[in-house]
């Protein structure tokens, strides 16, 4: 089963998130800044991690450029929830790999269909390698 973790210090967000991902078929796990995120990351690295940006003690922001110095090498992708449309909030993403932006309010429809097309592609590419 597929482990999504969600960084979020918004309790209600992250219980409906939680509990929707689980009915589609995902184990999840939360945190409720960057900072517990990123430990949590470290110690066991999820398939997908969907973080907010504006969080206490660590920013989502902060997470995402200490998880591209501590793991240079991840190749898991990182949703980053967001309703910062500005360019310049933005900016600092072009030095993150494999980061996608999801624009809140949050369809949980787009959402599970971002995840799906990301492990059926996963999938498609280790069926090729092995092939």
């Amino acid at each position: 089963m597929k482990r999504i973790l969600i960084a979020d210090d918004e309790p209600h967000m992250t219980r409906v998130l939680k509990l929707y991902l689980e009915r589609a078929g995902y184990t999840v796990e939360t945190a409720p800044n960057g900072q517990v995120a990123l430990d949590s990351i470290i110690k066991s690295a999820p398939d997908v991690v969907v973080t907010d940006i504006q969080m206490p003690v660590m920013t989502g922001q902060q997470m995402c450029l200490q998880l591209e110095e501590l793991l240079p090498e991840r190749t898991f992708p990182v949703f980053v929830m967001t309703s910062m449309t500005d360019r310049e909030h933005r900016e600092w993403t072009q030095k993150i790999k494999n980061l996608e932006f999801l624009e809140k309010p949050l369809s949980m429809r787009a959402l599970t269909s971002k995840l799906d097309s990301y492990f059926r592609t996963e999938e498609i590419t280790e069926s090729e390698n092995h092939a």
